[in-house]
């Protein structure tokens, strides 16, 4: 498996682009916005990106779906089905705050302890409402690897202040969710730089 950061977007958000080499397959992490760089490389190495995944709803995570999916045939979107308002609400993604106005449909919603494979990769999704209410971290198995999108940050959590955020939520959801991962589990964030388990249990101020 390899994980490239790509950041795209108005906000620049961490979008990853997660490739099984073996079998050039793929899937995309919170596309901020439409990066031709990004698309360029997928063309030249040859990758098949079967899906576009995301963490939550906000806008500067989906800002580049719907150009993905025209220049991609047949990758599909994926997200929480808690999440499926907030992605379709100019007002609930927040998009409408940043002059915009974006709704998007998912062609595929997951639940608590779903799975998804691409390619020989294994994506297992877990439920952590907090800076949204559909909010979802991605653990990729076998890999002690986990994207945390903006629930847990490099010595910090995801803000609280949009609608159907709750703070009480966002810390059960680390505590339950993600701090039960091994140690060394690499937390690839939303924002910010990388870091891991063990570390955040230790340094970060929020536990």
């Amino acid at each position: 498996m390899r994980i490239r950061l790509m950041p795209s977007g108005m906000l620049m958000v961490n979008t990853y682009l997660v490739t099984d080499e073996e079998n050039k397959k793929g899937f995309i992490v919170d596309p901020g916005g439409f990066d031709q760089r990004l698309l360029d490389l997928v063309q030249g190495e040859g990758i098949e990106i079967q899906y576009i995944v995301l963490t939550h709803g906000h806008a500067d995570h989906i800002g580049g779906v719907e150009r993905y999916r025209q220049e991609i045939p047949g990758i599909r979107v994926v997200c929480s089905k808690d999440e499926v308002a907030t992605l379709a609400d100019p007002r609930l993604n927040v998009s409408g705050m940043m002059g915009m106005q974006i709704s998007i449909a998912p062609d595929m919603t997951v639940s608590e302890g779903d799975t998804l494979s691409c390619g020989d990769m294994t994506m297992r999704f877990v439920m952590t409402p907090g800076h949204s209410p559909g909010g979802m971290c991605i653990i990729m198995e076998g890999e002690n690897v986990v994207f945390s999108g903006d629930t847990l940050f490099c010595q910090s959590i995801g803000r609280t202040d949009f609608p159907g955020c709750s703070y009480e939520a966002l810390i059960s959801s680390v505590r339950e969710k993600l701090f039960t991962l091994p140690d060394e589990t690499k937390v690839y964030p939303g924002h910010m730089g990388d870091t891991q388990i063990g570390f955040e249990k230790k340094y970060n101020p929020f536990f």
